[in-house]
């Protein structure tokens, strides 16, 4: 059972200003797996008085030093690997397989690619006359989700760090133990004393009083599109700057082509990873409608071949995070069904065997319209609808027909045709068969929020650009 029942603030662990707990669920068994102390509006202006009284020095720090740094981290993010696996099954039901490989492995891609941008990165640059700087933005409220914990804690604590920004960091109640764990990382790679704070605690206590905290110079929110909006909101009065990575409805548009079975399978093992936890999930697949019954074969038999269970086991899924999260899809399934969508795998219910835990069967529709609720709405489990389309501007059309905008996805043999759909989608991350890039901008358009992290640009989001006109002086 872990007890984590002191926040990280100024360098040190303190005691939280109220009493206020949060028992997290282990989602595999059903069974409180440990404490976490909640925090309220004292404890982030405890916080974000560090954060600012320690931005000063930070911020002057050389390149030298935060390199120095940002390795030292690496160092001991290596060392505890280990431990941030078992958190992440414990408090999300990752398998383990996900937990210590892909999921442990992002946060160290993103340290990685900090690192690697740091050493090179352009802070200021002379034109003509004029003196271009780009400064660390300042204090930054930093708030993640808990679908994909260390990718979402890496890419927003390591570029604001790298640029010279202090943070105070709110990883969600449901899934803290990553948060905690690398607080203790920071601290024994010696993150001087207000740089990096840590504050637990839900929405309403911690979250509104951080995004709304006139010494916070920016938020960088992960979450939902509801509660994006709240962020906002809480930040208008103080003009601050808000970055948010919100819901997303991902289509995968399947071409033509002789690799069409392939890739249909492809996108169900996709779509099914995270147990379908993930706001990019390819969750939306367009087949060519004369096809549709090969699609139908095709993902019924990826479909089972993704075993669900003990995530600690082998397995392909483990549960979904919470009682909630498994009532909200198992409502879901049953909305497909009644409006007329085929059940091609899975349907409503825990899988056979498994009658404790928030287990979901992996569950694929087809001959989905895309009014219907399955193909509007963010699940955010493991359920696959698959909808038919005339031609490729059909496609298209169908492909952009959402209120989201995260990400897209192409499938297909003939890679000019793949790319002329691409450059066609709207979304602000489009992969082609399956590429992966720690350097490529990742965000949303429309209601999938605005700004970007990954790579160089994420960096660009802490820093605040500023021209020095006549630096070069007279007769330059």
């Amino acid at each position: 059972m872990r007890e984590y029942l002191k926040f990280y603030i100024d360098g040190k662990w303190t005691d939280p200003a109220g009493t206020a707990t949060f028992e997290v669920v282990n989602p595999a068994t059903e069974e409180v797996c440990g404490t976490v102390a909640l925090g309220s509006a004292g404890d982030v202006d405890r916080a974000v008085a560090a954060a600012r009284k320690a931005f000063p020095g930070w911020a002057a720090s050389s390149r030298e030093d935060r390199l120095d740094l940002l390795q030292r981290i690496l160092d001991e993010y290596q060392k505890r690997a280990g431990d941030l696996a078992a958190a992440l099954t414990e408090e999300m039901g990752a398998p383990a397989s996900l937990a210590g490989g892909f999921q442990v492995g992002l946060g160290a891609g993103h340290l990685t690619t900090a690192i690697e941008l740091l050493r090179t990165f352009v802070f200021e640059e002379q034109r003509g006359a004029t003196l271009v700087v780009r400064e660390p933005i300042g204090v930054c409220g930093l708030i993640t989700p808990w679908n994909w914990p260390m990718n979402q804690i890496a890419v927003k604590v390591f570029p604001a760090l790298a640029t010279g920004c202090t943070v105070v960091l709110k990883p969600s109640e449901r899934s803290p133990f990553t948060g905690q764990i690398l607080a203790e990382i920071l601290h024994a790679a010696g993150v001087p004393a207000g740089v990096f704070n840590l504050v637990q605690g839900d929405g309403p206590s911690v979250g509104v009083p951080l995004s709304a905290h006139p010494g916070v110079d920016m938020v960088s929110f992960t979450g939902s599109t509801r509660a994006g909006v709240e962020i906002a909101r809480n930040a208008a009065p103080t003009v601050k700057r808000v970055t948010q990575e919100l819901g997303g409805k991902g289509p995968n548009i399947i071409l033509d082509d002789a690799d069409f079975a392939a890739n249909v399978a492809k996108g169900v093992g996709s779509m099914m990873g995270n147990s379908g936890q993930t706001c990019s999930a390819p969750s939306r697949m367009l087949v060519p409608g004369d096809r549709m019954a090969e699609a139908i074969d095709a993902a019924r038999a990826a479909a089972a071949q993704i075993t669900v269970g003990d995530p600690n086991g082998e397995v392909v899924i483990g549960p979904v995070v919470a009682a909630s999260q498994f009532d909200k899809i198992q409502s879901l399934i049953q909305r497909g069904i009644d409006e007329g969508a085929t059940l091609v795998a899975g349907g409503p219910g825990r899988p056979d065997g498994l009658t404790r835990g928030f287990y979901v069967r992996p569950t694929v529709f087809a001959d989905v319209k895309n009014d219907m609720t399955i193909a509007r709405e963010e699940i955010f489990g493991p359920v696959l609808t698959i909808i038919g389309y005339d031609s490729v501007e059909d496609a298209i059309e169908i492909a952009n027909d959402t209120e989201y905008g995260l990400a897209g996805y192409v499938a297909g043999a003939d890679l000019d045709a793949c790319r002329a759909v691409a450059r066609r989608i709207r979304a602000g991350w489009v992969g082609i068969n399956d590429a992966f890039d720690f350097q490529c901008p990742f965000g949303g358009y429309k209601q999938s929020g605005n700004g970007r992290e990954w790579g160089e640009f994420g960096f660009q989001e802490y820093l605040e650009t500023k021209g020095i006109l006549g630096y070069a002086g007279a007769g330059s």
